[in-house]
């Protein structure tokens, strides 16, 4: 039984480059040469997997509630730690939030620091009404939506357990602004434009090998265009059943020739906050120059 814990969370609202960390993740812990397969990026189990809150509470949860369920996952992170021998690196897009009890939904005691991954809102929108098979105002309404969550319906069973999304900023904050726990955030956007320097902090906070050579190989082994080539070869069994593909770009601003003013503005209006905490809006309330940098594919 470990006496300190062991979870790395790699929590991130959806589609805000936390597949992409996994992949980088997978490579650099990678010793051959080829790339990792994209369905084998063992860095660790979802938060939410439904199969791996079971094997650690040993009793089928099937007929639980939702707000049940959740009453049982610290324990089952808190017991997931103990057991683990060496860190692990686990996807979360659950808001870090507290059950009725004042209890965190993701104990301190599991937890051994958390990466938070942030993505302007503007491309977010694009890549989550792909992802979910919506329009992009319906994105934007659901980025908006201060009790958003997936797989809440009660009557329905998911392999997934429900994971309270909040809006976009609320998310955002729950993680960055939980003193109490060891955490690092990160904009995807350094991570595309400053790649080397933003995943060797990266790989540093994790623990993980953090020296150029390493960084820069598993970085070339993930790109994006090699993760697209591998899904055409065989389809990414996290790809939604509503989304033709995964990884589908990946790219910096692609909301400028995306978005209308109207969509812009209003997305603006929902997050003014946050997205000037982060350097997404400037002083002026505008889209500040610096996520004005697009990608050339």
């Amino acid at each position: 039984m470990s006496s300190q814990p062991n979870i790395y969370w790699l929590a991130s609202y959806p589609k805000s480059g936390n597949t992409w960390t996994r992949a980088f993740i997978a490579n650099l812990l990678h010793e051959e040469i080829e790339e990792v397969d994209i369905n084998a990026f063992h860095t660790g189990a979802i938060a939410s997997g439904r199969e791996w809150i079971e094997s650690a509470l040993d009793f089928d949860i099937n007929e639980l509630s939702h707000d049940e369920i959740d009453c049982l996952r610290p324990s089952a992170y808190r017991w997931i730690s103990q057991k683990m021998e060496a860190p692990g690196y686990h996807k979360i897009h659950d808001a870090y939030t507290f059950l009725t009890n004042g209890e965190a939904l993701i104990p301190i005691e599991a937890t051994r620091g958390a990466l938070c991954i942030i993505r302007n809102p503007f491309d977010v929108a694009i890549s989550f009404a792909h992802h979910n098979g919506i329009t992009i105002d319906q994105a934007i309404e659901s980025m908006a939506n201060s009790k958003y969550a997936f797989c809440a319906k009660p009557k329905r069973f998911h392999n997934q357990l429900r994971q309270w999304l909040l809006s976009w900023s609320d998310h955002v904050l729950s993680w960055v602004d939980a003193s109490e726990i060891n955490k690092m955030t990160v904009r995807y956007e350094d991570m595309k434009h400053n790649s080397v320097e933003t995943f060797t902090a990266i790989a540093s906070f994790l623990e993980l090998p953090c020296d150029e050579l390493s960084i820069s190989e598993a970085l070339e082994r993930c790109k994006i265009e090699k993760l697209q080539v591998q899904e055409i070869k065989s389809p990414f069994k996290e790809r939604s059943a509503k989304a033709e593909r995964f990884f589908r770009k990946g790219i910096v601003g692609d909301w400028q020739n995306t978005l209308s003013d109207k969509q812009i503005n209003q997305i603006i209006n929902d997050h003014r906050t946050v997205m000037q905490r982060f350097g997404y809006l400037d002083a002026y309330e505008q889209p500040s120059e610096c996520i004005y940098l697009k990608d050339s594919k």
